[in-house]
């Protein structure tokens, strides 16, 4: 990118072509606005991006303590604060991402109202909220430079080049996102449609899952469904496609197996040969071996080996699979996808274990050694009981006393201060770091995260405000915390771009410009 100095430059050779005409158009101004403006549509972000993510990815190959993170962001706005408050706190973006959960779309962003995370939220509604996500990330861009433009004006002339070099470094605010298609909303022409819209908004990275999409379920709810190798691989190719169409060559696929919580499927694989992929899956069924006397009218059979055998069927059409072949199963969606396109993997568990995660990594590794996990860190899990019981159950194993504790009761605030729960707490601490190192976890997220934050941050307000506190409730737990922590949108009208508006003004008008920020702006308190 153009430092500062070269696109004054560019600007002015331009505005010279002009002759008088554009007299009017300061050579400067247009270099700040195209600066506060790097990105002008959603491909370049993604192609810029897809880089980032892809570097990231082969940084952890190297050295698995450079694991990458986000939260799960409903609004351009929580967006736009976390990478605000990672810059301010972390004082760089890198290995950072946004996720974009379709649990949160359908729960704050449908039309319809909150919907349970079950694929029944409008298909563009994931779209138009990457492009909001990102439309907010660039507005802080424009923010923080318009910030730095005005130092660099008032400056003095031995200031001037520190604070352009500021400008010069400066890092953006837009990151990966990691964008949830959930399991493609239809058919692989729907994915495909889908797919397209959210790269073009920005997304350079999609995850889609191997569930069926007509009955798709939150990965930690009951009752999911899961479709045959050759169907999750057509839209794994369908994904690959609108990436490949958009020349965004590099775009990262995740591919998410439901398969360990997942006891059902919609379809008996055709399989062609034996031991191929679909008899690979079709060999996981709950059947029983019958004879062609014994079956009643329309009953479903197929020859598996020398047998023929009935698959467990429930009133609903659909076929059970053995008691306790999840993990297998995950295995083989996980190597299976890798050797078709997939990029990355997600293996959505029922608890937070790094050996259970381990164990199913490194069998993944047997066949594809740089096998890599995007894992979900759920607010589905209680971690705090998790990781108790995790430790009663190494203390129980190890011969120490637990007779002070009750496993099922770890909950309890009693237990807090107890060295079981000091260290549960430094092992959910250490998690992320731990479950990257050995059990091949590249990138860590929380689903839905912002939406607890909101939640309870909102509880404690109206409980204050409507409470005895009253007005002291807002300003002793909000403004003034905000203002003793540096929290920027203290200073809201900023925050929404009135400062940025005024400068624009100033570019355009001149010395007519009305602009909002004068002495009488009750921000000047702040």
């Amino acid at each position: 990118m153009k430092n500062y100095s070269a696109n004054i430059d560019d600007a002015a050779t331009l505005i010279n072509t002009q002759g008088n005409a554009w007299r009017a158009i300061n050579p400067e101004s247009v270099a700040r606005m195209r600066i506060q403006n790097r990105f002008k549509t959603g491909l370049d972000i993604a192609q810029y991006t897809a880089k980032i993510m892809r570097e990231d990815m082969d940084n952890y190959d190297n050295d698995p303590s450079q694991y990458t993170q986000s939260l799960g962001c409903w609004h351009g706005f929580i967006a736009q604060q976390k990478m605000i408050s990672i810059k301010k706190h972390l004082l760089s973006t890198k290995r950072r991402y946004l996720y974009l959960s379709g649990w949160m779309v359908a729960a704050l962003r449908s039309e319809f109202g909150p919907l349970p995370d079950q694929s029944m939220h409008e298909k563009t509604s994931v779209a138009a909220l990457i492009k909001e996500l990102y439309t907010f990330l660039r507005q802080a861009d424009a923010r923080e430079l318009g910030g730095l433009f005005r130092q660099l004006d008032a400056a003095s002339p031995a200031d001037k080049a520190a604070i352009q070099s500021k400008i010069d470094r400066f890092e953006t605010h837009v990151v990966p996102i990691i964008a949830d298609i959930d399991a493609g909303f239809g058919n692989e022409e729907a994915t495909y449609l889908m797919a397209k819209q959210m790269i073009e908004a920005g997304a350079c990275c999609i995850q889609i899952e191997n569930q069926v999409s007509d009955v798709k379920q939150c990965g930690h709810q009951d009752g999911k469904v899961t479709v045959p190798h050759v169907e999750f691989l057509s839209k794994i190719n369908a994904v690959r496609y609108a990436f490949l169409e958009l020349g965004i060559d590099d775009g990262v696929i995740v591919a998410r197996t439901d398969s360990l919580g997942a006891g059902l499927t919609q379809k008996i694989a055709v399989t062609n040969t034996v031991g191929d992929l679909a008899d690979q899956y079709n060999s996981f069924l709950d059947v029983e071996v019958v004879d062609v006397a014994s079956l009643s009218h329309a009953e479903v059979v197929f020859k598996q080996g020398d047998q023929l055998v009935k698959p467990a069927r429930l009133p609903n059409g659909l076929f059970k699979f053995r008691q306790g072949t999840g993990e297998a199963r995950c295995v083989l969606d996980c190597i299976t996808a890798l050797q078709n396109g997939a990029d990355l993997l997600w293996i959505e568990t029922e608890k937070p274990h790094v050996a259970q995660i381990g164990a199913m990594v490194s069998k993944i590794r047997d066949t594809i050694p740089n096998a890599k996990l995007v894992y979900n860190n759920s607010p589905s899990f209680n971690w705090t009981l998790n990781f108790r019981q995790q430790v009663f159950d190494a203390m129980l194993q190890a011969g120490e006393d637990v007779s002070s504790y009750q496993r099922e009761q770890l909950m309890n605030a009693q237990y807090d201060a107890t060295e079981l729960a000091i260290q549960a707490d430094e092992k959910i601490r250490t998690f992320q770091a731990d479950a990257s190192r050995e059990a091949g976890i590249f990138h860590h997220l929380i689903t839905l995260p912002t939406y607890h934050t909101a939640a309870l941050s909102t509880d404690n307000l109206a409980k204050e405000y409507f409470g005895e506190q009253g007005m002291l409730g807002y300003v002793a737990n909000v403004q003034r915390q905000e203002i003793r922590q540096g929290i920027a949108c203290v200073k809201h009208q900023n925050m929404a771009g009135s400062d940025i508006g005024d400068d624009h003004k100033e570019y355009f008008s001149g010395d007519q410009a009305l602009k909002a920020s004068g002495k009488d702006n009750t921000m000047n308190q702040f």
